[in-house]
């Protein structure tokens, strides 16, 4: 029997992005996207910490999932992201329409924690790494236009300013293997696409190290080094990169 997910993103591009990391390692469980939460077996919501109001927004949004569930019974309903890093205990103690809690760095087992509320449990898992990057992850492009297209560079950040909680819901700063990137830019630019975004929390600190990194021989990249490799993927093709900004 067919699955079927719905993926609701809320935040700054880097969520977006990744909710088509979580689209691709969902669709070799078996999930085809839908393009509303009525049609879907699963919920998931990709939420945002960064200010009151996007929190706020998606806890509203929570509330209205009660609804979804009292017409189709078999209904999931999950948060990603910075809010189930931040506020996962809430989740799941108060929200009892929540029957899972994923952090940024925990996707990849997703399937699994999928199978055990499929036995009437609650699952979480909000681990932090210090090397996940999803680089080899071929994203599941959620509604493109098939002309523009995001490609994260690296996660997490590691200025602790005072003010932003992002150190603390996305970890610390790791930088993406550049040949995958650069894999990536070249499938997108032999699909038509015609502008890459490069996403980071902060894309200027990217540094990556073969040696550091512990995936054997290679180069030494800084941010510069990478835009001249993506560069050439498709000359003169545009090339934007920005740091990740915020919806709310």
């Amino acid at each position: 029997m067919a699955k079927r997910v719905y993926i609701e993103s809320y935040g700054c591009q880097m969520n977006f992005s990744d909710s088509e990391i979580v689209a691709s390692i969902l669709a070799k469980d078996g999930y085809t996207p839908v393009q509303s939460a009525e049609e879907a077996d699963l919920v998931l919501l990709n939420t945002c910490s960064i200010r009151e109001k996007a929190e706020y927004t998606v806890l509203q949004r929570i509330n209205e999932m009660n609804n979804l569930k009292a017409r189709n019974k078999g209904l999931k309903v999950g948060v990603l992201g910075c809010m189930a890093e931040r506020m996962r205990e809430d989740l799941l103690e108060k929200k009892k329409v929540v029957d899972l809690v994923v952090g940024p760095d925990a996707y990849r087992t997703l399937p699994d924690l999928l199978n055990r509320v499929g036995t009437g449990q609650k699952a979480v898992n909000v681990l932090l790494s210090r090397e996940e990057t999803y680089g080899e992850i071929e994203p599941v492009r959620l509604d493109s236009n098939g002309v523009t297209a995001f490609v994260t560079i690296m996660r997490g950040c590691d200025n602790m300013c005072a003010f932003c909680v992002v150190p603390f819901t996305r970890g610390r700063e790791r930088s993406r293997d550049p040949y995958t990137i650069v894999e990536e830019c070249r499938q997108l630019a032999g699909q038509g696409y015609r502008e890459v975004t490069l996403l980071g929390q902060n894309v200027d600190s990217y540094r990556w190290s073969p040696l550091s990194s512990g995936e054997g021989p290679g180069v030494r990249a800084d941010f510069g080094d990478l835009l001249s490799m993506v560069a050439e993927v498709s000359p003169p093709s545009a090339c934007a990169t920005a740091p990740a900004t915020r919806r709310t």
